[in-house]
């Protein structure tokens, strides 16, 4: 598969805003592992190989387990995620299939389990990963070996 244009080289401003916006997140206070687990599963709905290798690495450097990693995309049918982890991965999911809307149930698990804080964390984390996926896949960048 062959890349399209490198935004980072033709708009170098606008990946300096993505970065400004992945450096608050990642300096929120939101769990790195529970971050690394939004990165995944929001990249594997949308199908973002270049993300999914990058994330993947960086959430076993963390120390999550291979089989979670496998499992985050059934998540729902085992008993290996924590219910704060539960509520991120529920909200995740429906903010990157945003067309279906962000339902009041999800919504306020996640505010009951997670708390105000936490909830706008997790929310912009996934908007941030979201937003770096459509990057990724409408200029085809390539995953990293």
């Amino acid at each position: 598969m062959e890349t399209r244009i490198k935004i980072q080289e033709i708009e170098p401003e606008a990946f300096q805003a993505m970065y400004a916006l992945e450096n608050y997140v990642r300096n929120s206070g939101l769990d790195k592992r529970l971050y690394e687990l939004i990165k995944i599963r929001a990249s594997q709905i949308n199908g973002c190989a270049f993300c999914l290798n990058m994330h993947t690495k960086d959430a076993r450097k963390l120390g999550e387990t291979e089989q979670r990693i496998y499992l985050l995309n059934a998540w729902r049918e085992t008993n290996l995620f924590s219910p704060e982890e539960q509520a991120i991965l529920a909200l995740t999911e429906e903010i990157t299939n945003i067309r279906e809307h962000v339902s009041e149930q999800t919504y306020n698990e996640a505010i009951n389990v997670l708390g105000e804080k936490t909830t706008a964390e997790a929310i912009v984390a996934a908007i941030t990963i979201n937003a770096w996926n459509r990057i990724a896949i409408t200029t085809k960048m390539l995953p990293k070996d």
